[in-house]
């Protein structure tokens, strides 16, 4: 909910409002094997069960999205805004009935832009993945960080491996560095 909703609905002021979100998170940030936070989400407050903790809730409780699925939405949200024809040419026609799954999901956003469409992660892709931005470029910069800790590209330092879409023709080939031998 939005701070005006809350305040709206809880029959406080904005400012007090925000005072006691600030406060209920730093207390819930102190406490040692709590379960819950609070999340700023674009200019939502959500209270959600940590990142850590979610792995052992029941999966009626999470939302559940098919391992398939899980290339396309990580390419799209280190590329996006991307076009869908650039997710084709790295997946296959497959892509989109991905595109098409993911967008019934809530986890993207497809618009018309010429011949293709452009595609971007939503709010929900964000509280599904624990980020906490909706912003499209702030989710990108989080999700590449994200890249980038888990250690995925170590092997490939010093090479540029993707190419941001401006900077390419287009084609698979183009997005990948390859040393000729």
């Amino acid at each position: 909910m939005t701070v005006s909703e809350l305040s709206i609905s809880l029959g406080y002021d904005e400012d007090e409002m925000l005072d006691s979100l600030y406060s209920l998170r730093s207390t819930l940030k102190r406490r040692r094997g709590g379960a819950l936070q609070i999340a700023e989400v674009g200019e939502r407050w959500a209270i959600e069960v940590k990142p850590d903790i979610a792995d052992h809730l029941p999966k009626e409780a999470k939302t559940e999205l098919p391992k398939k699925l899980l290339k396309a939405a990580s390419l799209i949200a280190y590329h996006q805004p991307m076009a869908q024809s650039r997710l084709i040419e790295f997946l296959g026609q497959k892509a989109y009935d991905y595109v098409r799954e993911l967008a019934q999901y809530g986890m993207i956003d497809r618009r018309k832009d010429g011949n293709t469409r452009r595609l971007t992660t939503t709010r929900r892709f964000s509280e599904a993945f624990g980020c906490p931005y909706t912003d499209r470029k702030k989710v990108k910069a989080w999700f590449r960080e994200q890249v980038q800790n888990t250690g995925l590209l170590d092997d490939l330092v010093g090479k540029e491996v993707i190419k941001e879409e401006g900077e390419s023709d287009g084609s698979v080939q183009s997005t990948l560095n390859f040393e000729e031998e």
